[in-house]
């Protein structure tokens, strides 16, 4: 019972104060990691102020009093209930999050998948300039470009002579059918793993196979110093992301038909999904960010581009993403 109104209200308007500062902070940063401490106070001071209202509500005539607590506690029980997965908000902020801390982490945390889709490429890189080297004639094979299936030196000479440069869009057109088979390898790459990573298997080596029937291809024609200025630039964050793309593709494979494992199929999804989210999502970044260069900077040849100034910006994306993968989210890495 509540004897004297103004004193009660003088001894707890400190903890509503209290209450209301800490619902505005949740509000105001609704994805924000608290610890346990702060969750701890709030679910104290939500229930003082609930047993505070029924106190008012019950030995005391004051509405504008009542009012106002009901809407504390009100706020209050919205947050403390509330069963949405705030993991789940999904902002510019919070994707970023996934991108530049998230993403690294989960790229090292499966370092063996990594290891086998680069392998995989790399021998099918091989395998397409042995095949090439063996037998030009496969080249029309090989190569699934229309526009890398001709004379390397002749393109080249096309391409600096600048007599392609305003043929009816044709660098947009090119650019747009290398960034949808990018967009498609990689998400093949990802689907793939459904197949116990077979599938995704098959397609890093034949993506290998183009892209060392293409690079001998040019090198044979005397067109290496075009071959790294026009690839460098846009290959060194595309190639990763390819890479990338595959080992999540080898992520879900083996999480479905891990045999060995006790744990039922939902808790072996479960324990990678995040991961898979996460390296999905730099895959995705770094695919836009090659579209860009490949429409603005690849595209662009000598005379008015040096092959020698395109291809150190290449090899410095490529360093910078390296680092990127080995350094970034270290701060908060579990051991």
């Amino acid at each position: 019972m509540i004897l004297d109104l103004p004193r009660f209200v003088a001894s707890a308007r400190p903890r509503w104060t209290e209450l209301e500062r800490l619902l505005s902070a949740l509000e105001a940063e609704p994805d924000a990691e608290r610890d346990l401490a702060f969750l701890t106070r709030l679910h104290f001071l939500y229930e003082r102020a609930a047993a505070d209202l029924g106190k008012v509500r019950t030995f005391a005539s004051e509405p504008e009093l009542v009012r106002h607590l009901e809407a504390l506690v009100a706020r209050a029980y919205a947050e403390v209930h509330e069963t949405r997965d705030r993991r789940s908000r999904l902002s510019l902020r919070s994707l970023a999050g996934i991108v530049l801390r998230d993403a690294p982490r989960a790229v090292r945390r499966h370092p063996g998948a990594l290891l086998l889709a680069t392998l995989l490429t790399v021998a099918g890189m091989a395998f397409g300039a042995l095949a090439l080297g063996v037998d030009p004639a496969t080249k029309r094979v090989l190569v699934p470009f229309e526009h890398l299936s001709g004379d390397p030196a002749e393109r080249v000479r096309l391409e600096e002579g600048g007599e392609t440069r305003h043929a009816d869009g044709h660098r947009a057109a090119f650019s747009s059918t290398l960034v949808t088979h990018n967009v498609r390898v990689a998400v093949l790459a990802f689907a793939l793993g459904g197949t116990a990573g077979a599938g995704t298997a098959v397609l890093l080596f034949h993506n290998g196979v183009v892209l060392g029937a293409v690079a001998l291809d040019y090198v044979r024609a005397g067109q290496t110093r075009f071959l790294l200025g026009w690839l460098l630039p846009h290959g060194t964050v595309e190639i990763p992301a390819f890479l990338l793309a595959g080992q999540a593709g080898l992520i879900l494979g083996a999480s479905l038909f891990r045999r060995s494992s006790r744990s039922p199929l939902s808790a072996r999804l479960r324990s990678v999904l995040p991961d898979l989210v996460a390296i999905l999502a730099l895959v995705v970044a770094l695919l836009a960010w090659a579209a860009i260069v490949e429409s603005y900077l690849s595209q662009h040849h000598e005379p008015t581009l040096p092959y020698g100034l395109k291809a150190a910006f290449g090899l410095l994306e490529g360093s910078l993403l390296a680092a990127f993968l080995l350094r970034a989210g270290r701060e908060r890495e579990e051991p």
